[in-house]
């Protein structure tokens, strides 16, 4: 069985959801990244960048002993590749639907974590940072509200592309986005994908685990404050 290290966060939602989307079966290893468990050696040696998610898959498609992969988008195009889902088999589809998850990993995802440090957890509140952010993560919305106004979906049909994006659109109203006032297409696919049922699961995933109320010091050592060791 799969083993998933994970913690409820967007990049831990996009394998859960490709989990719950697919069937394949999983084994849950909380990875608790406000109490610094991502530093323990067992989990670097799996995920260098002492990042989370990361996968350990016991039964690889050559036969071999485990493989271990980190990063997620490495690791939803390892498990589209392994399951045969979720992902194009032809070369122009397959290509489509890399690049919008090459945009997700390079853009969305780093200009929205920058946006929600800044502006939700920063203990200063900077208004050049802020508006930076908030401004770069409104333009990413539009380009994909250019994209959806024309497409059901961003690669083709439902794919890893949609999985990857998705999870970081939750925060669009806590960042002061509107999605259905100002970008309607993407509303509209925020709202489709978003009331599948693998989809609410796998957000589901581990929700018991989260710590209620605001970051405590500990948490904001192992989150914020680390430096190359």
């Amino acid at each position: 069985m799969l083993e998933l290290h994970y913690w409820p966060t967007p990049n831990g939602w996009k394998i859960t959801i490709f989990l719950e989307e697919t069937g394949l079966p999983y084994q849950l290893v909380p990875v608790d990244i406000g109490r610094g468990e991502q530093f323990a050696p067992s989990f670097l040696a799996i995920s260098p960048n002492n990042r989370m998610p990361a996968i350990v898959d016991p039964e690889p498609a050559d036969g071999g002993p485990p493989i271990s992969v980190f990063e997620s988008a490495a690791i939803l195009t390892y498990l589209a590749e392994k399951t045969g889902k979720l992902m194009p088999s032809d070369v122009r589809g397959r290509t489509l639907v890399q690049e919008w998850l090459v945009w997700q990993v390079a853009n969305l995802g780093p200009v929205s974590g920058q946006a929600g440090h800044f502006i939700l957890y920063a203990p200063e509140k900077f208004p050049y940072a802020i508006d930076r952010f908030r401004n770069e993560t409104h333009r990413l919305y539009g380009v994909m509200n250019a994209r959806l106004a024309s497409h059901a979906f961003l690669a083709g049909d439902y794919s890893i592309a949609d999985i990857a994006c998705w999870p970081w659109l939750t925060q669009a109203q806590r960042y002061g986005h509107d999605l259905a006032a100002e970008f309607p297409h993407l509303s509209r696919w925020f709202e489709e994908i978003g009331a599948r049922p693998a989809v609410q699961k796998g957000k589901a995933v581990g929700r018991e685990l989260v710590r209620k109320g605001p970051l405590d010091e500990e948490s904001r050592k192992h989150l914020f404050g680390q430096r190359a060791r």
